[in-house]
């Protein structure tokens, strides 16, 4: 016999995960550069130098010994670099006892889901939102109540996801800067939903999480616009961040979960975390890139060609005339669909050799998401492909 939760997980589909490799298959068949794939968040900038020159010189120096075990949550060394990072940028007083060290930022979702929710508890997410939250809280028997943001601007509609809020709430989960939409909550939306979030914890008698995952906080546009540190807003916020984006490493999975000591009963929550990652096997992540990390902590972010690529975006998108969010961060572009049924403008863009994914798996409808972590040569392809779509629904 076999998990039938699993097995329905398994044979469903991954949209993006889908049309990504749909892509692979269509270059393949008519050439890499007739096809245009702005489906999946695979970062297009290199690593930097340093964290190459240490992969080849921990592969020289180690002998071989660089990969054995290290403690469940982490190197200590590690540890405390990464929190002597975080004080020296958001002026904070943590020590290498509030970090546990992740495979990626999903282990990390995954991780803090299982540690500070109940089976039959809701985590409220404002949406869009990334999808797989709702595969990581059914993992720990939860739901995700989704709370659309406001239309206007994209920002969260505090009011209603206070409304939302009852005694099965454990946690609200926020992704700023956004995927799939590149917007920024701003401090004082975030400030906002905390004051809620304070109201509701006392109202109920208990804490009510605040999980801000963050592995776009480099990749914003805009210095006074750039994401708040969360913490600092309401004590009960637990972070999640990945190297993936600030340090092109998707496919390495070197992330963590950060476990302020402004949380309630801290050491508890930490342990849970912990004991979380032992339930569901996420313990020592990659040894190697856990020394990369400790060395490479302070090397400077190129967002540069993101942007370069973000402008060019833009521009084009005006002159043909789609409607779009203006990303603040991240690297994806959010644009109205030429039709209410997002997945049929996907398919139709497709027979352009255009692929893009439909909102619908973010908890919204007649959008889609374009991502531009690819080169400028992409975009300025894709752009004559959004064209023809155009030229064609407008006959």
């Amino acid at each position: 016999m076999i998990n039938e939760e699993a097995r329905a997980l398994g044979a469903a589909p991954n949209k993006i995960r889908e049309t990504f490799a749909y892509g692979l298959k269509r270059k393949a068949e008519i050439g890499e550069n007739n096809v245009f794939d702005l489906s999946i968040g695979n970062p297009s900038v290199p690593s930097p130098d340093c964290v190459d020159e240490t992969i080849a010189r921990l592969a020289t120096e180690s002998k071989g010994t660089m990969h054995g075990y290290t403690p469940s949550p982490g190197l200590p060394d590690v540890r405390e670099a990464i929190a002597q990072n975080l004080n020296k940028r958001f002026n904070q007083n943590y020590s290498g006892d509030n970090l546990y060290i992740t495979s990626g930022a999903s282990s990390s979702i995954a991780i803090t889901m299982k540690a500070i929710m109940q089976p039959g508890e809701e985590v409220i997410a404002p949406s869009p939102y990334f999808m797989e939250y709702r595969t990581w809280a059914q993992d720990a028997g939860c739901s995700v109540v989704e709370v659309p943001v406001r239309p206007d601007d994209f920002q969260m509609d505090v009011p209603a996801m206070e409304a939302a809020m009852n005694e099965k709430t454990a946690a609200v989960i926020i992704n700023s800067p956004n995927n799939p939409v590149g917007s920024i909550y701003s401090k004082q939306n975030i400030a906002d939903l905390a004051d809620a979030m304070r109201r509701k914890s006392e109202e109920f008698g208990h804490p009510i999480y605040l999980l801000s995952d963050e592995p776009y906080r480099e990749l914003y546009y805009y210095e006074d616009e750039k994401p708040a540190w969360v913490p600092d807003l309401y004590d009960n916020t637990i972070v999640l961040y990945s190297w993936s984006k600030s340090m092109s490493l998707p496919g390495e999975r070197i992330a963590y979960i950060l476990v302020p000591q402004s949380v309630e009963n801290w050491h508890d929550v930490y342990d849970a975390v912990c004991g979380g990652g032992r339930l569901l096997g996420y313990i020592c992540a990659g040894t190697m890139f856990q020394q990369v990390v400790k060395e490479c902590i302070d090397a400077p972010v190129n967002k540069e060609p993101y942007d370069i690529n973000r402008k060019i975006f833009m521009e084009g998108l005006d002159k043909i005339g789609y409607t779009y969010i203006k990303p603040q961060g991240a690297f994806y572009m959010f644009i109205k669909a030429l039709e209410p049924d997002a997945n049929a403008f996907v398919e139709r863009c497709k027979a352009h050799d255009l692929l893009l994914v439909a909102s619908d798996g973010f908890g919204i409808t007649g959008w889609v998401r374009a991502g531009y972590c690819c080169s400028k040569e992409t975009i300025e392809g894709a752009l004559g492909k959004f064209q023809e779509v155009w030229d064609e629904y407008h006959k």
